[in-house]
């Protein structure tokens, strides 16, 4: 609904439309079917003035805010699924900096993420600690004016193509949440390497890696904050900012999902006439679409939300991130339906669509635990 976006939203929209079309949608296919990281996007995106969105001026960035990220996010993953997440996860990757950082760590490597010259990943799940981020075995050990890291990290998005790298490791696992730190850590540190890349159904253009820490000796000075055991609260402040993000790609998803199948439609012809003209198919057709814009304007609400400091978002974060998910999953699979028998068939471009929305519903915390959140908000009071 244009009439609730300003100029400079609509600007952003335009720019993200233009990279896209011009250079996602073409390419879309065989990204996923090489699964090959898409540089040549990354280049555009810089091109064209949208990388570092998210980030203040102070710090290099545009200085425009969550929305404005989702609003991009949102254009690139109607094109492609994957593409809005390589976009997506430098956010994530740079968030525990922006909200916990100290201003000699905000200065140093933030500008670098702004610009699109270094991309940034977000190290938190392990095998073992996935919902359960609190039950972290990666170990940080204090060796006078370092500390050494030593332990393994699972689905790392970004990993090897990303310079810089959030990572999460505990100083006391008897202390629990209270004794995870967050530390920044830069590609080539000797003992850190990147491992075992995961083959996936959907977003097969993002890499997902195993990371490892082997005596790892990472400086103080890039200590998140300075200061020990405020990791999991910089996480769970990260996860907040990042999960309209996730909302922003389901939605772009779902509407690059509903414009193919009303193309298909329109054109697809059974019984003498085009099956847009059967009522139970624009029954179909309007659930979808209603489901969709219901799903754009939450996610719009909670990225205004974040955007004006406003208190307690984590509720209405997290109420977009399993809405505008499982919007993506429902409308996916209808768009596949309406495509027929075409629809299960990968010369088509409908069933990536659906692939690549499943995960959606499962990464920066699954929609289980989604509504855990909520519920346990609304028990609170909050």
């Amino acid at each position: 609904m244009k009439g609730l976006l300003d100029a400079k939203n609509d600007d952003y929209i335009a720019r993200a439309r233009e990279v896209a079309e011009k250079y996602v949608r073409p390419v879309a296919a065989e990204l996923d079917e090489k699964e090959e990281y898409p540089w040549s996007v990354m280049e555009k995106l810089q091109e064209y003035g949208l990388t570092g969105v998210w980030i203040p001026k102070e710090y290099g960035g545009k200085g425009d805010g969550v929305l404005n990220l989702c609003l991009v996010v949102e254009e690139l993953s109607r094109a492609c699924g994957g593409v809005g997440v390589v976009f997506a996860v430098n956010a994530l990757g740079s968030f525990p900096i922006i909200v916990g950082g100290t201003e000699e760590q905000k200065h140093k490597f933030l500008p670098d993420v702004a610009s699109g010259k270094k991309l940034i990943a977000y190290a938190l799940s392990e095998k073992n600690a996935g919902s359960d981020a609190g039950s972290l075995s990666c170990r940080a050990v204090k060796d006078g004016d370092s500390f050494v890291l030593t332990g393994d990290k699972k689905w790392t998005t970004n990993a090897g193509a990303a310079s810089l790298y959030t990572a999460f490791a505990t100083t006391d696992p008897a202390r629990g949440t209270r004794g995870i730190c967050a530390f920044i850590v830069e590609k080539g540190t000797p003992g850190f390497t990147i491992g075992w890349k995961e083959k996936k159904m959907g977003i097969r253009c993002a890499p997902v890696h195993e990371t490892h820490f082997k005596d790892c000796r990472i400086p103080a000075s890039q200590l998140l904050g300075g200061q020990e055991g405020r990791g999991f609260k910089h996480a769970m402040m990260t996860l907040d900012r990042a999960r309209p993000g996730v909302a922003a790609q389901a939605v772009g998803l779902a509407q690059g999902a509903l414009d193919l199948a009303v193309d298909w439609a329109r054109k697809r012809k059974q019984f003498g006439e085009a099956i847009i003209s059967f009522q139970g198919l624009q029954f179909m057709l309007a659930d979808m679409a209603t489901k969709v814009e219901s799903a754009r304007q939450l996610v719009h609400a909670a990225a205004r939300a974040i955007d004006a400091g406003a208190e307690n978002v984590t509720k209405l974060c997290a109420m977009s991130k399993v809405y505008a998910t499982d919007v993506a999953m429902q409308v996916t699979t209808d768009a596949v339906q309406i495509f027929g028998g075409y629809g299960f068939l990968r010369d088509y471009p409908i069933e990536k669509y659906m692939r690549d929305a499943k995960i959606t519903q499962i990464y920066e915390g699954t929609n289980q635990i989604q509504r855990l959140v909520i519920a346990r908000s609304m028990i609170k009071g909050e």
